[in-house]
């Protein structure tokens, strides 16, 4: 029999934080042993942010509900729900909802998100 060609993940990986931000990953590294992308959904709380980050991989953003914040190379972008965003490997970028409400979103990452290459600031 061959192996099989495709991996069924029936509950995400989740990341332990320590922001109140939830992120389950249901594909990549962690979930799925998959280096060559990561899916990702994720619910940051009102008020969270992130040190700066110049990630080695692009990373596409689509926004389910609220709204989140980007500031890539000096420019500040706001995305809704229904917007997506991609961002550039090698951007220097720092994510964050400054706003009143949860902002809900998914994220790609392409390869596939690791601590190692999202080169993260320190504060």
């Amino acid at each position: 029999m061959s192996e099989k060609r495709y991996v069924l993940n029936l509950s995400p990986f989740v990341v332990p934080t320590t922001d109140g931000k939830l992120i389950e990953e249901h594909v990549g590294g962690a979930s799925t042993g998959t280096t060559a992308y990561s899916l990702a959904h994720m619910v940051a709380p009102p008020h969270w942010s992130e040190p700066h980050q110049t990630p080695s991989f692009d990373e596409i953003t689509i926004v389910v509900r609220g709204r989140k914040r980007f500031e890539i190379d000096g420019d500040v972008v706001e995305l809704q729900a229904g917007q997506a965003l991609l961002i550039k490997g090698g951007a220097r970028v720092r994510y964050s909802n400054p706003f009143e409400e949860e902002c809900e979103y998914w994220s790609i990452c392409v390869p596939a998100f690791s601590p190692d290459t999202v080169n993260r600031e320190a504060e």
